[in-house]
């Protein structure tokens, strides 16, 4: 049997596992403790065992198959398919020896499972495979195909890499003298967030994204920043001014793990790809290229929703659901053990819409608190306002026989408009162009990271509204050449959610001479885009190789409620409502003066210290 690493812990599993249990192998799976069994009795019934271990230690701790008492895989595979019903839609089967995993891609994976969990059972009962379930996502998607491939090609490094991360978990501890964070972007500007959480042993960053319409990147220059000491990251969601940049990390040789959830990994690539494609479109050359992101995925450590993890010696992360977009995540640091409690926000919405619940408020313990401020100057109209004010807009250019323009963000603010859209009733073509078709593909195979009512919906096929026969998604320059043709009613969403190229310009160039058409922002404008611009009644706009620039002759409307972040009341309510109140708020993620006044505004509503500090401001938490 090898010795896995700290004495400590091992040890402590060890000397509560009989003798004659035939371990051969004890290992990390990052901070997971997984000991392989060539005992068939042990490996079926060890349960109880198991759950006593894990009560006294306080940590994961799971048995799986010695390679040696494996079942072949094609009679495993074979089991497989004749004990999971057809109608449970299974597609692949992967097996990772490495693990004593079998992988199995299923588009419904509850049928699969079984009740209670029973076909599972059976399968690891006949074959002492651990067979996991996949959901295969409603619509086809490259990206999701593409991750689960490498993760599986990958899973020899991978069991290295989570045995080493495991080893770093486990190693031995420092006091907790001191705990500092450092805004290496996001400090009073909206974009670029990069936060660097530090005590005397570790080093995490949380986010790491770049600004809206520049080529500003944090300032990973500072003395504070040691790629080489670098710890961990933390992602809390898929935006590019939160993600952005985490590749180019990878790039040039951080080795260590990316926490995250399932959505956020996806989505985080479908956007990372696109960001290098549109700056070589543009000319330019992205800070790293696709090797950079396949590191990334490599490294990518996915978790659930309130699900207690250790990512360095000294720090316990739970991500909990922000209600932002899928797999947004608050994220909250449990560091030395219980001393201080530290809350990140990421990006917030505190209202319960179609899409998501509201903001996670039970954290039983918050010293600290970052939070956004985006809106923290101003407060937001209801989502359920936005909703009536989006679908009056579009009937009503619909019913004078015009189109309707949407630029969005692929990811979030589009999928929202989509439900809506659907819902209505609305009897036009809806057009997806700009990656939106693919970023809608992922959302399907992650109905558990949405509201109770829309993973319902999208469990039953036929009320899914994102597989609706109205919605076409646009793959091609053929493709859009139809659709720039279309001579009736239509409404056309597409990126980039800032007019900041992509496909949306080519559709403003094409119908903006008609006064029948409309464009519909739904989301933030940041300054000096072109956005921003048009919201503020420009009526030419610059285009390239046009020097007198682009005239708008259609209606242009804002629609303020559907944003994904809370206003001022909102994020008030929400820190009243966490179920621990925050002895110190730090303001983050918002124009300069936003931040200032939500700062002040929070500190006279809920007298605790609040302040909003400065780029390259280092804070003293304890």
């Amino acid at each position: 049997m090898s010795n896995a690493g700290n004495v400590g812990i091992i040890e402590q599993v060890k000397g509560k596992i009989p003798k004659d249990a035939e371990i051969e192998e004890i290992v990390y799976e990052g901070p997971d403790i997984i000991l392989y069994t060539s005992n068939k009795e042990f490996a079926q019934n060890s349960m109880p065992l198991v759950k006593s271990i894990v009560s006294e230690v306080k940590k994961r701790v799971e048995v799986r198959a010695h390679a040696s008492i494996l079942a072949d895989e094609e009679t495993t595979e074979k089991l497989i398919r004749e004990k999971i019903s057809a109608d449970a839609g299974v597609r692949d089967i992967y097996f990772e020896p490495e693990f004593a995993k079998v992988i199995i891609h299923a588009e419904k994976p509850g049928m699969a499972i079984g009740k209670a969990g029973l076909t599972l059972q059976n399968i690891k009962k006949n074959t002492f495979w651990t067979p996991e379930i996949k959901r295969t996502p409603a619509i086809d998607s490259e990206i999701i195909a593409t991750v689960r491939r490498m993760l599986h090609k990958e899973a020899g490094y991978r069991k290295k890499f989570l045995h080493n991360l495991g080893l770093k978990i486990y190693g031995e501890s420092k006091p907790v003298e001191w705990i500092r964070v450092t805004g290496l972007g996001s400090f009073r500007e909206v974009g670029r967030s990069a936060l660097l959480l530090q005590t005397p042993q570790s080093r995490v960053l949380l986010d790491c994204g770049v600004a809206f319409g520049s080529r500003q990147f944090p300032y990973l220059d500072v003395p504070e920043f040691d790629i080489q000491r670098l710890d961990a990251i933390v992602a809390s969601h898929a935006h590019l001014d939160h993600v952005g940049l985490i590749p180019y990390l990878y790039e040039y040789g951080f080795r260590g793990p990316l926490f995250c959830t399932r959505p956020t990994r996806d989505l985080s690539i479908l956007l990372q790809l696109d960001y290098i494609g549109v700056a070589q479109k543009e000319g330019g050359k992205a800070p790293y290229s696709s090797k950079g992101i396949e590191e990334m995925v490599k490294h990518c450590v996915s978790l659930e929703y309130g699900q207690v993890t250790d990512i360095t010696a000294d720090i316990r992360l739970t991500l909990e659901n922000s209600g932002h977009i899928i797999g947004a995540s608050t994220c909250h640091f449990n560091i030395g053990n219980g001393l201080y409690n530290l809350l990140y926000s990421g990006d917030i919405k505190y209202e319960k819409t179609k899409m998501f619940n509201p903001t996670y408020t039970d954290y039983a313990r918050v010293e600290g608190l970052i939070i956004e401020s985006t809106y923290g100057d101003e407060d937001v109209p209801s989502h359920i306002q936005g909703e009536h004010d989006l679908i009056a807009s579009v009937k009503e250019a619909i019913e004078r026989g015009g189109k309707v323009l949407i630029p969005t963000f692929a990811v979030g603010r589009a999928q929202d408009v989509i439900v809506m859209l659907i819902d209505a009733g609305l009897d036009v073509p809806i057009i997806l162009d700009g990656m939106l078709w693919d970023a809608t593909a992922i959302h399907t195979a992650y109905p558990e990271f949405m509201s109770k009512e829309m993973q319902l919906r999208i469990l039953k096929q036929r009320k899914n509204p994102f597989v609706d026969p109205r919605l076409k998604g646009i793959g091609s320059g053929k493709e859009r050449r139809e659709v720039l043709n279309i001579s009736g009613p239509a409404v056309i969403l597409a990126t980039s959610g800032m007019m900041q190229g992509g496909p949306i310009v080519e559709y403003t160039k094409e119908f903006s001479g008609d006064p029948k058409n409309m464009l519909l922002f739904v989301g933030y404008q940041a300054e000096a885009t072109l956005g921003r611009r048009i919201q503020k009644g420009w009526k030419f706009v610059p285009m390239e190789g046009d020097d007198r620039g682009l005239e708008l002759k259609l209606e242009i409307r804002t629609i303020k409620g559907l944003s994904g972040h809370s206003g001022k009341s909102q994020l008030l309510d929400w820190i009243r409502h966490l179920k621990a109140t925050p002895k110190r708020i730090i303001c983050n993620h918002g124009e300069s003066s936003v931040s200032g006044a939500f700062a002040r505004l929070a500190h006279s509503e809920l007298r605790v210290e609040t302040s909003a500090p400065k780029l390259i401001e280092c804070v003293r938490l304890r």
